[in-house]
């Protein structure tokens, strides 16, 4: 099929090179001149695991290309995907949906034959709607319909996630939309992939529920976390527990500094006030936004407390993006934590294996070339992003670099008893903190 893809942050780029991958004719579209350019020339401007090979590849095949000019790839395209940006709201919280609007109705002066325009970007329940209004009253004689197609993509395993799906889902009304919806992805009917078809309404809150459920899982695990610590018991040890119940699941149970990035912080925000506009508070979810964000300032203090006061301390910071595999800081704990302890007197030098280029944008602290380099001199370290690379370092190096031998872990990746026995104050979250043996 032939398709246009508007907008090329992480979600249209990966889905235009994905469907290029299922053999799809695909135009990725984009108003940023620069970045159109950039992408022609090979240059990706999103770090995602494989997303450079399959674009690559797609390219080569001539199967994927990328253009400012929507006039020609929607006039020739069966379906038109819309992945723009829906940012939070200035102000109330609610997802901004003038990127959206603003693509229908550019698009909708281009319409040639029957097309399916499908929301791919993360809207709140009725924007699907609205975005057929928009198209009907502008082009009342075009050919279309819409549809809802929420992505589910992990960052840092996205091509994979889009690969072999846990299921697809896609909110229609038309039998015709369905049937060219099941064209696209119809490659994945070989892994028998569900393909789940609700009205508009439900694929679009299906997105925000289920978004909203796994932030829970955290928030939840957290929240035992700090019982664990008050009770002497092991959060791990809870996790697994409680997490080998098939009812429950082990993901998602895994406690940390707080959750971050592009979907859970703002996906959360705007279920909370689309079920505080419909006279159906959520509050389950009204708790897990309050405590997340308390969590992030909670860390800082625990941080603090594990230096006996931060003033005049110099702190490697291993990790700042808001997960492994992704250059992405987008609400990441860092952006917390990290100006809550320079606030305290402390002074930064971090490492991230990615995360660099922005974090020069959003934070005023000096950054270091590798791990070590960060250790160099620093009155402890702080892991606060759970890299591979970071779950194996030498312990004798990292002390001798190190004025003190303290490791504050907010991901819990190392044993406490093998950090005691190299000689460091070992402190995590949900478990006892121990103290080399004299």
């Amino acid at each position: 099929m032939r398709i246009a893809m508007i907008g090329t942050g992480y979600v249209g780029l990966v889905s235009g090179a994905c469907l290029s991958e299922f053999g799809h004719n695909v135009v990725c579209i984009d108003k940023d001149a620069a970045k159109v350019a950039a992408l022609r020339a090979g240059t990706i401007p999103i770090f995602e695991p494989g997303l450079d090979d399959v674009i690559a590849t797609n390219v080569k095949a001539a199967r994927l290309s990328f253009d400012t000019d929507m006039t020609k790839a929607v006039a020739g395209a069966e379906a038109v995907f819309i992945a723009v940006g829906t940012p939070s709201r200035r102000g109330d919280g609610h997802a901004d949906l003038s990127y959206v609007f603003a693509a229908a109705e550019e698009l909708a002066t281009h319409l040639h034959g029957y097309t399916v325009v499908v929301t791919k970007s993360t809207v709140p329940v009725g924007t699907s709607r609205k975005v057929r209004d928009i198209i009907r009253r502008i082009r009342p004689d075009a050919a279309f319909d819409v549809a809802s197609n929420p992505e589910f993509l992990r960052e840092g395993s996205a091509i994979e996630d889009f690969r072999r799906p846990d299921r697809v889902v896609v909110g229609c009304d038309t039998d015709r939309a369905r049937e060219a919806i099941k064209e696209i992805y119809r490659p994945l009917y070989l892994h028998e992939t569900p393909i789940v078809f609700t009205s508009p309404e439900s694929s679009e809150l299906i997105k925000y529920a289920a978004n909203a459920f796994l932030a829970t899982k955290i928030t939840f695990i957290n929240e035992m976390a700090e019982l664990c610590e008050k009770l002497g018991a092991d959060v791990q040890d809870v996790s697994r527990g409680i997490g080998l119940d098939g009812r429950i699941g082990a993901k998602f149970l895994h406690a940390g500094p707080g959750f971050g990035g592009s979907c859970f912080p703002k996906d959360t925000l705007a279920l909370l006030k689309t079920a505080q506009d419909s006279g159906a508070p959520t509050r389950v979810v009204e708790a897990v936004v309050a405590v997340n964000e308390t969590r992030k300032i909670r860390m800082a203090e625990k941080i603090d407390q594990a230096f006996g006061g931060v003033a005049g301390k110099t702190i490697a910071v291993l990790g700042l993006t808001f997960k492994p595999n992704t250059d992405d800081m987008r609400d990441a704990p860092s952006l917390v934590i990290v100006p809550q302890l320079q606030a305290g007197g402390a002074t930064i030098r971090a490492y991230d294996p990615e995360g660099a280029k922005e974090a020069r944008r959003l934070l005023d602290i000096e950054l270091c070339a590798d791990a070590y380099e960060a250790l160099d001199g620093a009155d402890g370290v702080v892991i606060l992003t759970e890299w591979n690379e970071f779950r194996a370092l030498d312990t004798a190096r990292m002390k001798s670099l190190l004025r003190r031998p303290l490791m504050v872990d907010l991901r819990n990746i190392y044993r406490p008893a093998q950090m005691a026995a190299a000689g460091f104050t070992y402190v995590s979250v949900g478990r006892a903190t121990v103290a080399p043996k004299d």
